[in-house]
This record gives C-alpha cells, structure tokens and sequence, in this order.
C-alpha cells in the first residue's frame, strides 16, 4: 500500500501529479511622444515611467496540469449539453483534453477508447459554486475547522486557498457520488467582508496550486444579514444591526475607493509607491473588474440595499448566495445581471430564511435571472443533480415547465458563467474542457449515479474499476477507505 504526502486510488496505486509553477514578470512600458518634435540639439525631456502594480498580482499560481487522458467516443447516450441541448442516441468526443464533437453520429478516431452507453445519459461535470470543502474539512473537528477567521468583521486581506487541505476527503465524495468537476471554494459567512475565495478542480493534487483553475478569477466572499450582527454584536462591537452592516461595509468600501486612486495615480506616474495592504489590494481588484463579488444574502431587502451600496462604489455582484428570498425582486436582479446560487428547499431554520420556498428557482428562470444550485454542505454536495431535480418537481406543479436538459444549465452552465470561466467549461462544446460525467440512468433520478467521470479528458472515477476510487493519504488504513456506496 502506498503512504505519503498525496493521494492514491484503491489497490495502493499511487499518483503523483507533477506541476510547473508559472512566474509573473512586470513589464515597465517605455513612452512614447505626441506633436512637435524635439530640435536634435535638445533631446526630449524624460517622462515618468508607466509601471505596473508595484507588487506581484499572483503569488499563489496555479500549477495545475491534468492529468493523461485518451481519445474517448461515447455512442448510443443521452446527452444533455449544458446549455438546453438535448440529443437522443447521441454521441460525444473527446480528445486532448478538449470536446472535439458532439452530435447524433460521429466516427470512432483511430486509437480512440469507444464507450457504447445504451440506456446512459452524458452530462457536463457539475460545478458547485458554493462550497467550504478543504477549508472546513472532514472529519468536522475543531483542529480542521479553517473556514471563518472570526477576529474582525472586515477580513478581506485572508484568502481561501491558504486553509485548503487537498486531502479533504470530501473532495473525492463530491467526485465519485456527485459527479462534481470543479468547486468554488469560499470563506465562511461570519464576517462582512470574509476573504477570497479560489476556484478548483476537483482533482487530486499535493498542494491547493495543484488544483487551481487555471486563468479563474478570484472571487471576494462578503456577508449581510444576521451572521456578522449577530457574532459581533455579542462581543460588543460593530455591526450589530443591519444598518451597522451597511455602514461598515460602505465605510470599507470608502477606503477602498481611496487606496485604488493612489495606485492608479502611481502606476500612470510613478514616483513613491503608495503603502500596500492587502485587505485593500482584493477590494481594489473588485473595483477594476479583476475579482468577482460572491454575496451571502438571505432576504431581499438586503440584497436590494447591498445593490444600491454596490452602484455607490462602482462594483458589480456577481451573484448573491443562498438568496432564499431572492424570487420577491427577480426583476431587480435581471436589471442588473446579478446571478442567484439557491437552494432546492429551505425550512425556517432563521428568521431571515424564513420565506424559502422550494419553487424558488423555477420562479428566478421564468423571470429571465441567471440562477443556479448550490450546496453549502459536504453532503449536499454528492446530491446536487438530485437537488435540481426535486425544484424542477415544484416548478412543474406550480405550471412552470422546466424541460431535463435546460435545467442541466442550473448545474454547469450558469455557475461557469457566475465564476466567469463559461469560455473554457460548463458545456460539451467542442474547444472547451472535457469536464464529463456518464450517468448509469436519468441523472435527475434518486437512483441513478456516475459512472465514470472524466477531468479534462482523464478518467478519473470508474465505478467498475477499484483502482479508479479516489482516497487520500488521510483515509487509507481508516474504516470507510475511499467508500463510494
């Protein structure tokens, strides 16, 4: 059996995935002059340089590299395309680690691996935009717990990444039940302003470099609402109440606004750099446009206040998470291209998720918002398919009919748009990243689960095939070793 530092498959066969780091250079760009020029005597007067930030961007990147696939042809399957195409009897191609083609009939290339699927749908991999996993990992002790740096309700400096533990084993769950591709993986919700988040892959890797997506951008996790009121205000301090929320925030946002100007100045005209922070260097990404806004909210009226705040400093959400509420404004969210992550059901397990409904996201689709499912939960994650499906079942009764293959986009194509790496996966067009999963039935059944799965090309789960079952160095020796029951 083999015991180290990364992760192997079932039978001790061990993988290592090798991965080249990339550097970032900054480029001094030289001036160039407009109008009369100089007499040859009276050579023209230097200019300030024009820099780029005086600091590096991306001292964390991403190493990721994927793993070996083959040529793969997958005949005779249903095929749901991600983004509302349906194919019956279909056929998809892989190679290189691309789709190559998908279509009613398509001829094996030499070499290629042919699958025949009768009776099996073909899916996008799913891609959970909301989750904690690695950050708050399994087992759920207080050692692991890594997610929420409950000491200030302005966090923005902390970011994700740096809690990730690989060997989470929630990650190959999310993989062998749940047919999951790729995951956002946030801070928690206590604070107002909780840090960045990073998009992964779910693949095995050594390190969290090892599993970034590669060119995804980063994301900035904030919070509204009764979470951050309700921790900071039983120590005494701000916020605790809605309007200390927002007055915190835009205070932030304030300083924010402020730190950007100075670097914008600097970088056009040089001169002494301005003092970094690195809270203010993630918040100063969000106003360029670099990183994306992901919004803890639950009622509606706060997501409308939070819209308002978003248009005073100039920054966009780019979607708001949980949302519960979300149904009573679609309108307000259409208008302004902000994405809804909701649940299938909700119970009133807080005052502010009281009016949940689970007939929420049909209601979103109808009215024209881009929303999507999520799972907040280790093991919610392994059921997301399923989750789409019981919402599906509610719109259905309530007359809103929702067709399987427009509500796969629920699950790949509208979380890769929120992410912003739509171009590059979350659907089975040819050039994007062969993220597939081949369901053994309706992949919107109870009793139906994946059966393989492949990660840009590379098979990475066969249900039929021990030594394809992901475990982590942490589990092996354990009870429940890499368990796919």
């Amino acid at each position: 059996m083999s015991v180290g530092l990364g992760m192997s498959f079932g039978m001790g066969r061990k993988i290592v995935c090798g991965a080249i780091g990339s550097a970032i250079s900054l480029v001094l760009a030289g001036c160039t002059t407009t109008g009369v020029q100089p007499k040859a005597a009276q050579p023209a007067a230097p200019q300030p340089p024009v820099v780029a930030a005086g600091y590096d961007t991306d001292p964390f990147p991403s190493t990721y590299k994927p793993y070996p696939g083959v040529a793969t042809l997958i005949t005779d399957v249903t095929i749901y395309d991600g983004e509302g195409g349906r194919i019956e009897h279909g056929a998809v191609l892989f190679a290189g680690g691309k789709i190559v083609q998908v279509g009613q009939r398509i001829d094996a290339p030499a070499g290629a691996t042919l699958l025949v699927g009768t009776g099996k749908w073909v899916t996008p991999g799913i891609i959970d935009i909301h989750s904690h996993m690695g950050v708050n990992s399994q087992p759920q002790v207080a050692a692991n717990a890594d997610g929420n740096e409950m000491t200030s309700p302005v966090t923005s400096e902390v970011w994700a990444e740096h809690s990730v533990w690989p060997q989470d084993p929630a990650f190959s769950r999310a993989l062998t039940h749940g047919g999951v591709t790729t995951l956002q993986i946030l801070p928690g919700s206590a604070n107002l302003f909780g840090g960045r988040s990073v998009v992964l892959k779910n693949v095995y890797a050594l390190t969290v470099q090892g599993m970034k997506f590669p060119g995804a951008p980063y994301g900035l996790k904030m919070a509204c609402g009764e979470n951050p009121m309700r921790l900071y205000g039983a120590k005494g301090r701000m916020p605790s109440t809605r309007m200390g929320d927002i007055a915190l925030d835009r205070e932030t946002w304030a300083k924010a606004v402020e730190y950007k100007r100075k670097w914008d100045k600097y970088e056009k005209q040089g001169g002494e750099p301005p003092t970094r922070d690195l809270a203010m260097d993630t918040l100063a990404g969000v106003l360029a446009g670099k990183i994306l806004v992901h919004n803890h909210c639950y009622r509606s009226d706060d997501m409308a206040q939070v819209i308002d705040m978003s248009k005073e400093f100039g920054y966009h959400v780019a979607a708001f998470h949980h949302a519960v509420e979300a149904y009573k404004i679609a309108p307000l969210l259409k208008a302004n291209n902000i994405c809804a992550a909701v649940f299938s059901e909700q119970i009133p397990f807080k005052m502010e998720a009281y009016d949940g409904i689970p007939e929420e996201l049909p209601l979103l689709y109808q009215a024209g918002v881009c929303v999507m499912a999520h799972s907040d939960s280790p093991d919610l994650v392994q059921m997301l398919n399923q989750e789409v499906g019981k919402t599906v079942a509610a719109g259905r009764r309530m007359g809103i009919d929702i067709p399987d293959a427009v509500a796969w986009e629920f699950l790949s194509y509208n979380p890769a748009r929120a992410l912003g790496i739509a171009d590059k996966t979350g659907s089975l067009k040819p050039g994007k990243m062969a993220d597939v999963v081949l369901w053994n039935g309706n992949p919107f059944s109870a009793y139906s689960r994946p059966e393989r799965v492949w990660i840009d090309g590379a098979l990475l789960y066969d249900m039929l095939d021990p030594r394809l079952r992901p475990v982590s160095d942490f589990e092996l020796g354990q009870p429940g070793e890499g368990d796919t029951k």
